[in-house]
């Protein structure tokens, strides 16, 4: 057993089992939001029944990231103590930036939002789902920056063997913060819209909650339609970022080995790194060099140009990328489809349709974590891109048989944690929605 190895299969299984909560409350928190602002406006009691609603499942969700992100920023003293002495000078701030800037902030109006509706006016009600939402959306960003400065480490400089920061903004605004936040809220956006939309067909589809699930599905289907456009926009920002800063991942990406001048786009291959090239290519001529550099027939820097004990592990990057690549098509594919029959008045009676959103629920989820898989395993074997690699940054003092069980221990209780989200999210959604009052003589 390797100590190193064991506690990179720990970090990626806290990582990736907390991110599948926080993009869900993301998304979720703005389309409250603007159901919240369309009761404020018309005392429509359904929208209030809608947003009392969503508000349950978003608070399930909600707790169940808090409790699974804390665990995760722990292990960054127990399995990468290297590491955080290293950059914790630097680390610490964008982590205690959110705690005090975001958290306390969408914690405090999500408190409001769960416990507060008969208790404040609907004006503080509507504003704590704005806050909620603001907050939510700005605790993100403060994670982002964090990930993205060991991407692209900038304004810094070492003394006695630790990264000092050397301008603070200048490290917030990195080269890949932007890029890299602007991609993580678009896919925000879409998971929960995909989760609303899922749902709303599931009510449908058994013939329950009739106006509720139809007013759900029309908003949440805009909201996944415009993110699933921005998204390929986002996508594409992103991919100029790595091209322009991580150049051998962008070669991981795309199976690219020899450096070619109007290097083509990858359809679908199969890379082989011990042979050094792709079986079954199909690609577009070009398009990778218009796509990442905006000219044609520029050059592309192939994986060959770089050390080969510094190439990022190829089937961990190049898949993840590409089917994240697909079901981003597919999702603008499915909510131009959903807008056709809305506008043709034909989406609440289509039952093929509706069968799809519903089991298209988890696609968004399984997105998210490919995305962050091709990031986070294209950037090795480095852990601060160009600085310090991975094995360099683990804590040797650790036996592996400990971390070893420290990695059951947390499998199995992140197993009971999901099957219970799992059993509260079905819970509330047979439960169904509360049947609101009448106001202003609206039928909820």
């Amino acid at each position: 057993m390797d100590a190193v190895i064991l506690s990179r299969i720990q970090f990626a299984l806290t990582v990736g089992f907390h991110f599948l909560f926080p993009p869900l409350t993301i998304g979720m928190a703005w389309i409250i939001f603007v159901m919240q602002t369309r009761y404020l406006k018309t005392k429509d009691a359904l929208y209030a029944q809608m947003s009392r609603f969503w508000i349950k499942l978003f608070a399930i969700s909600f707790v169940v990231g808090v409790a699974s992100g804390v665990v995760m920023e722990f292990q960054f003293g127990t399995n990468w103590a290297n590491y955080s002495r290293f950059v914790g000078d630097i680390f610490g701030a964008p982590l205690a930036a959110e705690g005090i800037l975001a958290f306390f902030l969408e914690s405090a109006f999500i408190g409001v939002l769960i416990w507060g509706k008969d208790k404040v006016s609907d004006k503080f009600y509507w504003f704590a789902s704005l806050m909620g939402a603001v907050g939510s959306t700005l605790s993100a960003f403060w994670i982002i920056v964090a990930n993205s400065w060991m991407q692209t480490p900038v304004a810094y400089t070492i003394v006695d063997g630790r990264a000092q920061l050397t301008d603070f903004w200048a490290a917030v605004f990195n080269p890949s913060t932007v890029p890299r936040y602007l991609h993580t809220i678009t896919g925000a956006l879409i998971t929960g819209a995909f989760f609303m939309m899922g749902i709303s067909a599931y009510y449908l589809l058994k013939k329950r909650y009739i106006p509720f699930a139809q007013k759900t599905l029309a908003i949440a289907l805009v909201f996944g339609l415009l993110a699933s456009l921005a998204q390929g926009a986002m996508g594409h920002y992103s991919a100029v970022q790595v091209a322009n800063t991580q150049p051998a991942k962008l070669a991981a990406f795309e199976g690219l080995f020899e450096t070619q001048e109007g290097a083509p786009l990858l359809l679908f291959g199969i890379p082989d790194g011990e042979e050094e090239t792709v079986h079954f290519e199909l690609g577009v001529p070009k398009l990778l060099s218009l796509l990442a550099v905006g000219q044609p027939d520029a050059k592309v820097q192939g994986l060959k140009d770089f050390p080969k004990d510094e190439w990022p592990p190829l089937t961990m990057t190049f898949y993840p990328f590409h089917l994240m690549v697909y079901l981003g098509g597919f999702f603008i594919l499915v909510t131009i489809f959903g807008l056709i029959l809305f506008c043709r008045q034909k989406l609440f009676e289509h039952e093929l349709f509706l069968k799809v959103l519903l089991f298209s629920m988890p696609l968004p989820f399984i997105t998210n974590e490919l995305g962050w898989i091709a990031a986070e395993v294209g950037r090795q074997p480095w852990i601060v891109y160009g600085l310090m690699k991975t094995v360099e940054g683990a804590t040797i003092t650790v036996p592996a048989y400990k971390i070893l069980l420290s990695l059951i221990i947390f499998t199995a209780v992140y197993g009971l944690l999901f099957s219970l989200w799992l059993v509260l999210i079905k819970k509330k959604v047979m439960e169904g929605p509360e049947i609101m009052p009448l106001e202003g003589g609206v039928k909820a």
